[in-house]
């Protein structure tokens, strides 16, 4: 038998014969959001119970697990994302503050001691006490930034026996983003009422308990954003007379929404900004403005055109200026290309859209309007349903915002992350030493999910196809379980 080695936590993930087989993008995020590839954004997270007497003890014991899953998938610490959890009932209980814990395995401990209230159904109160304590700087809240997220996940079973609208309206107007996850006999369009828009993004239902773990997955991805993911982003952005100034200033909005996502910094995320019509013009180039206040501000003071579309030739200038050392790009960093706009070009588009992904750029395609969904095609990287999208309604535009996912940590495979480097040659140096104590030989091929394996099997047991993930355990309180 082989020793199994003390100082290692062994993940197996069923990877699939082929690393590009649906879900095994999903399973490498996973082991690396395992291996603490992934760290989620700054974010004050709140989760809001209910614990009512329609919650059974076994039901509550089911609800706990989800949140131990959810905070085992987050990047915790006093500088990243910190966590506090408001119980309740008729009543309120804080049974965890934003500054109680500081490690994921103080905070999934603590977890597991909360007890049910088992009395009435107070929601809108447990709302109010959050917006009013549980964010407040007194209980380990950080001051308002663009840098920092507010977040509350409301959990709930039944009918509120108190006004929740005008309350989550308020908390939603003063910066936190409200999920509403509800389960069984709960009444939907409370959860309407709470949650911010869109409705489609914050608003779950499940019908046990027994199953709102599958929700786990949905959450630690809303809150996993690639450690090291330097992007270079650039917006083409039509401003042609026909999309009309009420309508330019919407499409700034939209561009802020976009920007409000990304981790913009000196060393992460460089956004720059081109407008055309008839001409083009670089509103400012990529790493002109290293955080979202002074960026935003910039976008907001862009001056409409108001002429031609000629988006041809700001494909042109996207590939040859925008992302050229000369416009402020940075080798070897991912570019991400975002055009908008709202009808058909005036001049050829097909030779600057190829040229732009031949480059290796990934560009969105996004049309409003009168655009032409063949050349929002044309435009977009494969696969081209991910890479366009398009709506009659410039007031839709929230929706898309919230659809275009620029996240590197998502899109990309893991193993192209310089963390991932180094997690592997630890694991190789972990591989060498386990070889040396075993006489087994070990195959790596830690990328493309092939098969990885200790080959300590006889020539007649088929080869396997599972992937070894060996992670180092600094301590004790370090060893997190994940599911894959």
């Amino acid at each position: 038998m082989i020793p199994s080695p003390p100082l290692f936590l062994l993940l197996l993930g069923l990877m699939g014969a082929h690393a590009t087989a649906p879900g095994s993008m999903e399973l490498r995020t996973a082991a690396a959001m395992a291996a603490g590839l992934c760290n989620t954004r700054p974010t004050d997270l709140v989760f809001i119970v209910d614990s009512s007497r329609s919650v059974r003890p076994s039901e509550f014991e089911q609800v706990k697990v989800f949140l131990a899953k959810v905070i085992e998938g987050l990047d915790v610490g006093p500088d990243a994302t910190r966590v506090g959890v408001v119980n309740y009932a008729s009543r309120v209980k804080n049974e965890l503050s934003l500054k109680t814990h500081k490690t994921k395995a103080g905070l999934v401990k603590a977890v597991t001691k909360i007890e049910p209230l088992s009395t009435g159904t107070m929601t809108g109160l447990a709302i109010q006490f959050a917006l009013n304590v549980a964010f407040s700087e007194a209980e380990g809240a950080r001051v308002k930034s663009p840098d920092i997220s507010k977040v509350a996940i409301i959990v709930t079973d039944g009918r509120p026996q108190d006004n929740v609208k005008d309350v989550a309206a308020r908390a939603r107007d003063a910066g936190i983003e409200l999920y509403a996850i509800g389960v069984g006999r709960v009444d939907l369009n409370t959860l309407k009422q709470i949650a911010s828009e869109q409705l489609d993004d914050h608003v779950d239902y499940v019908e046990s308990y027994s199953v709102i773990e599958k929700l786990t997955k949905k959450f630690q991805e809303a809150f996993c954003a690639c450690s090291n993911a330097a992007t270079d982003v650039v917006f083409l952005i039509d401003g042609s007379k026909s999309v009309r100034p009420e309508n330019f200033e919407l499409v700034k909005k939209w561009i802020n929404q976009i920007v409000d996502k990304l981790d913009v910094s000196e060393t992460k995320a460089h956004v720059g900004l081109v407008q055309y019509s008839s001409s083009v013009k670089q509103e400012f180039p990529l790493g002109r403005y290293n955080n979202k206040k002074d960026l935003k501000d910039a976008v907001k003071k862009m001056a409409y055109m108001e002429r031609g579309t000629m988006t041809g030739q700001a494909l042109r200038f996207l590939t040859d200026s925008s992302f050229a050392p000369a416009g402020g790009a940075r080798p070897g960093v991912a570019k991400v290309g975002i055009v908008f706009t709202d009808g058909r070009s005036q001049d050829y588009i097909g030779d600057a859209a190829k040229k732009a992904k031949e480059q290796g750029f990934k560009m969105y395609a996004v049309g409003v309007g009168n655009a032409v969904e063949d050349e929002l095609r044309e435009i977009a990287s494969e696969p081209t349903g991910e890479h366009y999208f398009y709506t009659a309604d410039f007031k839709a535009m929230t929706a898309i915002a919230k659809k275009l996912q620029i996240n590197i940590c998502q899109e990309e495979d893991p193993c192209e992350c310089d963390s991932v480097v180094k997690f592997q040659k630890k694991v190789e140096e972990a591989l060498q030493a386990l070889t040396k104590k075993t006489g087994g030989r070990v195959e790596e091929d830690y990328c493309t999910g092939e098969q990885d394996r200790l080959s300590t099997h006889t020539p007649q047991t088929p080869p396997t196809t599972h992937t070894l993930f060996l992670l180092p355990v600094v301590s004790e309180e370090d060893v997190m379980t994940y599911e894959f």
